[in-house]
C-alpha cells in the first residue's frame, strides 16, 4: 500500500512556500494525526478530498531551471539560525544594488527578508537584554531603509506605522522623524509633518536646507489644495 495519508498537509507547506507564506501556517505544535483532526479543512478541496480518500499518487516533475554550484539561495524560514546572521549583510547588500538600480519593489523585499531572518533570532532573546538590543540594533537601518521604499511607493501609512515603532525605543533617530514627516505631508497631516520636520532641525541643524525645502513643497500643496477647494465649493453653493 502507497502510505499517501499525511500528504495532503505536505502539499499545505508546499503550496504555502510557493505563494510566500510560512510553510506551517495555521499549524500547531501536535502530532500529525491532531494536525488531521484538528482541521475540518485544509483551504483546498482537492486536499480535503485526498484526505478522506488517501489514494496512490504519481509524481509529474519538471525542471525549471538549473543553477551553478553555490548560487542557490535559501528562503529565511529555510535557514538555520547561523545561517541567516550570514545571509543578513548580503541580502541587505543586494537590497541597496537594486534600489539604486531603481527597482525599488524588489529592493523592499530585499530587506524585508532581511528584517525576517534578524526578528526570528531576535524572538529567541529576552526583550531588552544585550543580544535584543544588538539584533534591534541591526534590524532598525534595515526597517528605515524598507521605509524609504514605501515613500516610494506612495505605501505612506506603512511608513507612518514602521518610523512610530523605531521612534518608540529610539527617540533620537533622525532618519525616522524625516521619514515619517514626509509620510505625514503626503497624507496632509500637517501639524504633525511639521513637529516631525522641527524635531529633525532640533536634532540635527545641519539638514536644514532639506527640511526646509520639504516644508515648502507641503506649503505649495496646500495652496494648491486651497485653491482648488475654494472652486469646488463654490461651484456647491452657486446651484
Amino acid at each position: 500500500p502507497q502510505h499517501v495519508v499525511l500528504y495532503p498537509l505536505v502539499s499545505k507547506s508546499l503550496r504555502n512556500i510557493a505563494a510566500g507564506k510560512d510553510p506551517l501556517e495555521g499549524q500547531r505544535h501536535c502530532c500529525s494525526i491532531a494536525q488531521l483532526h484538528d482541521h475540518y479543512s485544509l483551504g483546498y478541496p482537492d486536499l480535503d478530498e485526498l484526505q478522506k480518500n488517501p489514494q496512490p499518487l504519481i509524481f509529474d516533475i519538471e525542471v525549471l531551471k538549473v543553477e551553478a554550484p553555490g548560487s542557490y539561495q535559501q528562503d529565511p524560514w529555510a535557514m538555520t539560525d547561523e545561517e541567516k546572521l550570514q545571509a543578513v549583510p548580503l541580502i541587505h547588500k543586494e537590497g541597496n544594488e537594486l534600489y539604486r538600480q531603481g527597482k525599488v519593489q524588489e529592493a523592499a523585499a530585499k530587506y524585508y527578508d532581511a528584517i525576517a531572518c534578524l526578528k526570528n533570532l531576535q524572538m529567541k532573546e529576552q526583550p531588552g537584554s544585550p543580544d535584543w538590543i544588538e539584533l534591534d540594533q541591526k534590524i532598525t537601518p534595515l526597517l528605515l531603509n524598507y521605509c524609504q521604499c514605501k515613500l516610494q511607493c506612495e505605501e505612506y501609512y506603512e511608513v507612518l506605522d514602521h518610523c512610530s515603532s523605531i521612534l518608540n525605543k529610539y527617540e533620537d533617530n533622525v532618519k525616522a522623524y524625516f521619514k515619517r514627516g514626509k509620510a505625514h505631508a503626503a497624507v496632509w497631516n500637517v501639524a504633525e509633518a511639521q513637529a516631525d520636520f522641527a524635531k529633525v532641525l532640533a536634532l540635527d541643524p545641519s539638514l536644514r536646507p532639506v527640511v526646509s525645502k520639504e516644508l515648502r513643497s507641503l506649503e505649495a500643496r496646500l495652496r494648491e489644495k486651497d485653491a482648488e477647494d475654494k472652486i469646488r465649493f463654490k461651484g456647491i453653493f452657486s446651484q
